[in-house]
This record gives structure tokens, sequence and C-alpha cells, in this order.
């Protein structure tokens, strides 16, 4: 049986792909990771069954995404309590200095000294940002983020926004309150984690009325995701013409399975080669500018 490497490489090659780029992928620091897997392997409250890790290793993670042929991925790492946003995006410009094919990423949380530390940050070379709405539990529209969101859209910078209300409501996850924000910052450059499972046609909604809105395809389309909260088909035309607009993310490493299985579910979707094109590289490569 082929490797998960093989089957990735198949995959791209057959496209005419140069490699992937994932927009979606967690590197923090181990101590962090460790606590991230232990709520995994708990099954906690936000997760709410069995979640085994898939690529559960140390440093070879990075050699592990480099075999798949991963081109350009993120470290996409979040705070949960006020005063570790900024701690963590100092390992994180670290992590980026010393690894160059990982795109510098940064975060933030909603506490009066956001907008301080997220501008250092944009000025360090950060090129994408994380804010996770489930974990963090708090409102996109605190008055403590006003200047953050400002700083964000007029510097372009994409924000990987974990906003869905899967795979467990918080309660400030779900479109409406994305949908305010995007009123008073329509040109924000959001990417929409995991498709905004469960609420799929809502996101798809907010996109088409805002040009700087993305989706990622993170566990969205795979047979983990289908069996709690399944992608309508009747949708599959939006997310066709929305195709420029839809970037591959994964969740590496913290995945209940194979990465094969994340591109394979896209591939099912029959949307057609052009599009697994654009959705596996293409798109990012714009985006990002790479």
């Amino acid at each position: 049986m082929a490797t998960d490497e093989e089957q990735v490489v198949r995959f791209w090659t057959g496209l005419g792909l140069p490699g992937l780029i994932d927009v979606h992928t967690h590197f923090m620091p181990e101590r962090v990771l460790a606590k991230v897997w232990a709520y995994f392997d708990a099954a906690g409250p936000l997760v709410g069954r069995p979640w085994p890790i898939s690529y559960r290793t140390g440093e070879e993670r990075l050699a592990t995404l480099r075999g798949f042929g991963v081109r350009a991925f993120t470290s996409m790492l979040y705070p949960h309590k006020p005063g570790m946003a900024a701690w963590l995006n100092a390992w994180s410009a670290d992590f980026a200095g010393r690894t160059p094919d990982c795109l510098h990423t940064a975060t933030f949380f909603a506490e009066p000294d956001a907008g301080v530390y997220v501008r250092r940050a944009v000025e360090d070379g950060a090129r994408v940002f994380k804010c996770h709405l489930q974990v963090g539990g708090y409102d996109p529209n605190d008055p403590s983020l006003d200047q953050v969101w400002g700083l964000l859209a007029e510097a372009g910078l994409p924000v990987v926004t974990h906003c869905g209300s899967g795979p467990a409501p918080g309660k400030h996850t779900g479109p409406e309150p994305m949908a305010r924000l995007l009123a008073r910052h329509p040109g924000l450059r959001l990417v929409v984690a995991h498709m905004g499972t469960p609420e799929y046609s809502d996101f798809l909604d907010l996109a088409q009325r805002h040009p700087g809105v993305h989706l990622d395809t993170t566990m969205a389309f795979t047979d983990f995701t289908e069996a709690v909260a399944p992608f309508p088909r009747s949708e599959l035309p939006r997310l066709a013409d929305l195709g420029e607009r839809v970037l591959l993310g994964t969740d590496f490493p913290n995945i209940p399975y194979g990465y094969p299985h994340a591109l394979a579910a896209l591939a099912r979707l029959d949307l057609g080669e052009e599009w697994l094109r654009a959705v596996c590289h293409d798109n990012a490569r714009r985006l990002f500018g790479l």
C-alpha cells in the first residue's frame, strides 16, 4: 500500500502542480501543543467525540509536511486567555525566522493591549493572523479589537478565523458576529476556517457579499466531518463559483485521519481539476504573493 507521502505527491503531480500550499497547519510551543493534544485525547467539550491525533510526532512534523510537497504553510496558534497572545507571537516570529517555508503567523485576544502587540507583529513582518472565537470565547466586535481590525484591514493581511459553530457552538460563533464585523470593515481579508462548519450556507453568503472573504477547507468534506455536519450538495455550484477564494487547509498535525484523505475529500466533490489546482495552490499563492 502506498505511504501517505506517496499518495499526497501523486495527488499534486497528477494536477500538474509544483506542490501544495496549506494555510491551516499548527506549530506552537511544545508545552502548548501538549495541552492541545491532551484536550483532544480527553474529547473535551469543544470536541465531543474521540479525536485521535494522526501526526503526533516531534520536530519531524516539518519533514513530514515537506515530504508531502507542502511548499508553504502556517503556524496557526491562538490564546485562550488574556496575556498570552504577545508571548505566542514572539515564539511564532522566531519559528518563522528559522523556518523559511512557514508564513509568519500571529494571533490576538480581546484585551486592552491587543492593538499594541498586533501593530508590533505587523511591523515585524507577520503575513497571516489567527483568530479563534470558539477557544478564545470573545466577541470579534469587542471594542478592544477596533484598532486590531483596522490595522489588519489597512495592511491587507489575511486573518484565518474559526468563527463557525463546529464542532460545538461558542458564545460568539456563527455568521452574525462576522456579518457585523464586515459591515464595519468590509475590506477585511477574512479566511473562514473549516468552511464555516456547520453554517456553510451563511458563510458562503458572506463570501458572495464581501470580495475579501475567503474560506479554507480544513476538515470540511472529510468522512469525519460529513458524519456530523455534511456539506449541503445543493451548495456545490456556489462553491465552484467561489473557487478563486477557497484555500486548502488541513489542521495538520491535529487531524484524526491521514493527510491524503483531506485531498481525496476535495477531489470527490467532482468540481474539476482547474478548481482543485486553484484551491490547493494557486489561490494561496496569489493571496500571499508567493
